[in-house]
């Protein structure tokens, strides 16, 4: 009797093992992927996920989408985080999806590191904004001008090599010929950009307008609202659809006077080093 109760047990033990470990492997083949929470990132990535097949967004989702608007995850479990911070979770998760201007800050090489990557869409151009009202200052033209400048383009092709991408058509010879330079000689220019690359590419910019006189400061404090309240007379460091929601938000009323350059936004590896784990929806 003692024998058969021993082996009962012993069934039982094993049923519970099978079960526990199914269990567990379960929760292992769990992919879990690092997003920007804010609002414009997050669907940016979950678009760039979608467009590669990996999951499926709700009908009608789109710039403004969140993980609520995911109709089939395919077993992926996101980790929303602070769109700077997510470099820093790599090596907590299986791949994390990183705005090209952080991943560089970290380090990475968008073109090489990234294991997909967004096309040169225009409508995530990063911009110069300005307060309404400043579109056609010379100060504001005289700025646009030096940026859209080929010495600029050249500057982000080989400085970053695909990694930012000029969106700039026809990039001129840094001036704008209905601006009254002599007039501007001796003023500031203040533009409130974040460092990577923005601050770097408005050096080369700086080099443009000293040539004729005028001084180019930067800084990054509140960069939308110090534009508003005219403290700052543009900044560099936004896309069109993120200065929308920020807009809408907050009230402010800040528009975009040229699209300088795009950072393409791209699935990096973590964890998990290949691809093989991130099924594709049939």
């Amino acid at each position: 009797m003692k024998k058969i109760k021993a082996l009962i047990l012993i069934g039982v033990l094993s049923i519970t093992a099978v079960a526990l470990a199914a269990c567990g492997s379960k929760k292992d083949n769990v992919v879990t992927i690092a997003i920007p929470n804010d609002t414009t990132n997050e669907a940016r990535a979950l678009l760039l996920l979608q467009s590669n097949g990996y999951i499926k967004l709700k009908d009608g989702a789109g710039l403004d989408a969140t993980i609520r608007d995911i109709e089939d995850k395919n077993g992926i479990e996101f980790k929303e985080v602070e769109a700077a911070q997510v470099p820093n979770t790599l090596k907590d998760v299986d791949f994390a999806v990183i705005n090209s201007n952080f991943a560089i800050d970290a380090g990475l090489n968008p073109v090489k590191d990234s294991l997909i990557i967004e096309d040169n869409s225009a409508k995530y151009a990063n911009i110069v904004a300005v307060k309404e009202g400043q579109e056609k200052t010379d100060k504001i033209k005289a700025l646009v001008a030096s940026l859209e400048s080929k010495e600029v383009a050249d500057y982000i092709q080989k400085k970053y090599n695909g990694g930012v991408v000029s969106v700039v058509e026809n990039p001129g010879d840094g001036y704008d010929k209905s601006v009254d330079y002599d007039a501007l000689k001796g003023t500031t220019i203040t533009v409130a950009a974040s460092p990577t690359p923005h601050a770097d590419v408005l050096k080369v910019a700086k080099e443009i307008l000293a040539k004729k006189g005028i001084t180019l400061d930067t800084d990054y404090v509140q960069p939308n609202k110090v534009v508003d309240s005219g403290e700052v007379d543009a900044n560099y460091f936004q896309h069109v659809p993120y200065l929308e929601a920020f807009n809408k938000e907050n009230g402010t009323k800040i528009v975009s006077v040229g699209a300088i350059h795009n950072e393409p936004m791209g699935l990096y590896a973590g964890k998990t080093k290949s691809l093989d784990s991130l099924k594709k929806l049939k």
